[in-house]
């Protein structure tokens, strides 16, 4: 009886967090079309992070993996854009979210200071990959290409609704 009671537990863990992986996929190559439609540039809102940081709240650290790795990837090949340096530097720059996340919950209880500091440590990374890349011109463009006040707005806000989100019931995964 117990071990039906796990198994069915584990197959609705892997069914919402199947539901999840395809929710933040939609979300992510719907945003083009969206932009289009409504000229409201929604790239400025670093989507593909909002997505890393729904996942990070309502799945595992696994699946969080999975789609930091995985999600620039996939929108490259769906549609043509970020070119494929930048897919690669920005999966790892959400894998390195991912890690330092989930690093630091366990030593710090202050989740909001925990994802603030992830992020941060996330972007550093990026620009740093960045600016090797366009020093050798591998990609083309401007160092920074979305305002450092949005920039910072995200920062705050992601990190705020994390804090909000798993204040009460820190999951399993992060403990």
């Amino acid at each position: 009886m117990l071990q039906n009671i796990i198994a069915l537990n584990d197959r609705t863990k892997t069914i919402s967090y199947l539901a999840a992986d395809i929710l933040i996929i939609c979300f992510i190559y719907l945003l083009p079309s969206l932009s289009h439609l409504t000229s409201v540039p929604f790239y400025l809102f670093d989507p593909m992070r909002l997505a890393l940081v729904f996942c990070i709240i309502t799945t595992s650290r696994k699946n969080s993996f999975f789609i930091a790795l995985t999600l620039p990837v996939i929108s490259l090949l769906i549609s043509f854009h970020p070119v494929f340096f930048k897919s690669v530097i920005i999966s790892a720059e959400l894998g390195v979210n991912v890690l330092v996340f989930y690093f630091l919950s366990k030593r710090w209880k202050n989740l909001f200071i925990t994802m603030f500091v992830s992020i941060l440590c996330a972007k550093i990374f990026y620009y740093s990959i960045k600016i090797v890349l366009l020093g050798t011109g591998l990609i083309q463009g401007d160092l920074i290409s979305t305002p450092l006040s949005i920039q910072l707005l995200m920062l705050f806000l992601l990190s705020f609704f994390t804090f909000v989100l798993l204040r009460k019931s820190r999951k399993p995964s992060i403990k």
